[in-house]
């Protein structure tokens, strides 16, 4: 059968069914086994499928990282980081079954030996589990790591499967820190896997809500009509956290809420709202739409960045009563640090469909309260009728939380109870956990089962990933400048940010929303 009859065939929005393939028995090997990742994401996340029954026959888990331990000793700090972070309590009996699925190969990353000795171990393990040589490779490691790995998998062969069965690979985030580097670390993995091996995760888009935006807009015939620039007055993407740099200042300062959060996560959202209907739920189909919209994001030129982009670094203050201190004065931070804890951008995408409507986007650490939500603000109804005799009516507003509190709310106008005739906006509102009677998946729950379905649709491709980066390039460059960089401004901890910020939307008549 042809590939293009292979994916008709396949398709589901024809076929009316479930978008992934079953995920299939595989050994997942976490390189970093003993770090942070792995303990409060990663394996709690391996353990929640197997609570939920969709964990498939056979899964070996074998984790891979330099100290010495046994298996059981491996199982046994499993354990007791995953009754601390798992979603769910933990059950002794299945406990018992996914603990069984724990292994421990300890070696050093550069070290040949230790993947000739790898290769033995998931030999054996496909014969006792029946995992048909399926080998499913995380790199929960620094990026610097990825060469010494991915060169030492291609030397034993383990970046091709054994005996019809597949090899991929998982890659964290940072995707780079800009334009040259990533392509550097694209060049890296792909000499060992192929762009169809490899799989870039990026948490955010594992989120329930953010993958109800599709649904959202393509399986409701009330919304799409209205998606665009004769309806919508323009759009806001806003990820807030109450938290500071916490223990994360090496990283972090070499980062920046820019590079940290807007690159990846948020310009992942953008898209998602952005996006043409893909011709169906393929990987690519969808990853397609995706880059369209990155490429049709107007560049700014570095003279232009002080007038779309706002930067600011928290300084001292209180958050919920409690004093903290100023990201200055954190443990690990340059007491003159340039890096910027908050980030605000009015953003356009040059296409048919959103002409002239303006994307403003903000992060920041440090903020009243914690929470990542869309908002789509339509256009204010004709000043006719109702707006003669009353104050002029807000704007209709569809909200879709991305968390803590996942759902989605439409704001509309409704007449008051009474004799007099004064009109209100009220909110209709949808919550995942009433609605449905159950807690969403954690996003690496369900990262993970795609990345065993073979299903990429949810993860980042090589080209989307290369355009966030030219586009995030120019505003990095822009403030490196020796001469007429964009100031860093201040905003005191527990507040919304500078007041910059909010001119950045005022002098379009706009206003941030508040969470």
């Amino acid at each position: 059968m042809n590939r293009l009859a292979d994916q008709h065939l396949s398709n589901p929005l024809r076929e009316g069914l479930a978008t992934r393939a079953a995920p299939q028995p595989c050994t997942v090997v976490i390189f970093g086994a003993t770090g942070d990742l792995t303990m409060r994401k990663l394996v709690p996340a391996l353990y929640n499928i197997t609570a939920d029954g969709e964990m498939p026959p056979g899964v070996a888990v074998v984790g891979f990282a330099r100290r010495e331990k046994t298996d059981e000793q491996f199982r046994t700090e499993q354990e007791e980081t995953t009754r601390k972070f798992s979603r769910q309590q933990v059950r002794d009996d299945v406990w018992k079954q996914f603990g069984n699925s724990l292994f421990y190969h300890q070696s050093e990353f550069h070290d040949p030996d230790g993947y000739k000795r790898l290769v033995d171990r998931l030999d054996k393990l496909d014969q006792e589990r029946g995992t048909g040589g399926n080998r499913l490779f995380y790199l929960a490691v620094a990026p610097d790591q990825f060469e010494a790995i991915l060169k030492n998998l291609k030397a034993v062969g383990l970046n091709k499967g054994k005996d019809g069965g597949w090899a991929r690979v998982i890659v964290e985030k940072p995707f780079g820190t800009d334009l040259p580097s990533a392509r550097e670390l694209n060049r890296v993995v792909r000499t060992a896997f192929s762009e169809e091996q490899t799989y870039r995760i990026d948490h955010f888009l594992g989120k329930e809500t953010a993958q109800n935006i599709l649904v959202l807009r393509f399986a409701n015939a009330i919304f799409e009509p209205l998606w665009n620039a004769r309806y919508v007055d323009h759009v806001q993407i806003t990820a807030a956290e109450t938290l500071g740099v916490e223990n994360r200042a090496g990283y972090y300062e070499g980062a920046g809420a820019l590079r940290d959060m807007v690159q990846n996560h948020l310009l992942q959202l953008l898209c998602l709202v952005a996006m043409e209907p893909p011709t169906d739920l393929g990987a690519d189909s969808v990853r397609d739409e995706k880059v369209k919209v990155v490429r049709s994001l107007r560049h700014f030129k570095e003279s232009e960045v002080a007038e779309h982009v706002m930067r600011a670094q928290y300084s001292a203050g209180a958050i919920n009563g409690k004093e903290v201190p100023a990201y200055r004065a954190e443990k690990n931070v340059n007491p003159e640090s340039q890096t910027e804890t908050y980030v605000a951008l009015r953003m356009h995408v040059d296409n048919w469909r959103w002409a002239q409507v303006p994307f403003y986007v903000r992060v920041g650490k440090r903020l009243p309260k914690s929470g990542t939500e869309i908002s789509v603000h339509f256009k204010k109804a004709p000043s006719v009728l109702f707006n003669k005799d009353t104050p002029v009516l807000d704007q209709n507003v569809l909200v879709i939380r991305i968390q803590p509190d996942e759902g989605i709310s439409l704001r509309m106008q409704a007449k008051m109870p009474g004799t007099s005739f004064r009109i209100q906006p009220v909110k209709m509102d949808f919550h995942y956990g009433t609605s449905f009677g159950k807690a969403s998946p954690e996003a690496y729950e369900r990262l993970l089962l795609d990345a065993m379905s073979g299903d990429a649709t949810l993860f980042a491709r090589r080209d989307e990933v290369e355009e966030a980066w030219a586009f995030i390039d120019t505003i990095e460059h822009a403030w490196a400048a020796k001469k007429n960089a964009p100031p860093l401004l201040f905003y005191p901890a527990g507040s919304w940010g500078p007041e910059e910020a909010d001119e950045l939307l005022a002098g379009e008549g706009h206003a941030w929303r508040r969470l």
